[in-house]
């Protein structure tokens, strides 16, 4: 369940917003949850995706030769 919060922006920011939204095919509203999202999360996963993405790519041969009845098609 998601809880209405309310804010007050100026009003050129508020134009500002409503042109981003419509440029992106979104709301005002989806764009102001992301910002807020952002700026909550946690700054530890920064860069985890790249990290795990390099550690599979870097294991993936390992991984295959230990476990080839997995490995994808064309790898074995």
């Amino acid at each position: 369940m998601s809880k209405q919060v309310t804010i007050r922006v100026d009003e050129e920011l508020h134009e500002r917003l409503k042109r981003r939204a419509r440029a992106e095919g979104t709301t005002v509203s989806a764009l102001i949850t992301e910002a807020a999202q952002h700026a909550v999360r946690d700054p530890r996963l920064d860069g985890a995706t790249e990290v795990f993405r390099a550690f599979v790519a870097e294991q993936a041969g390992a991984f295959d030769k230990e476990f080839p009845e997995d490995a994808p098609s064309g790898t074995r």
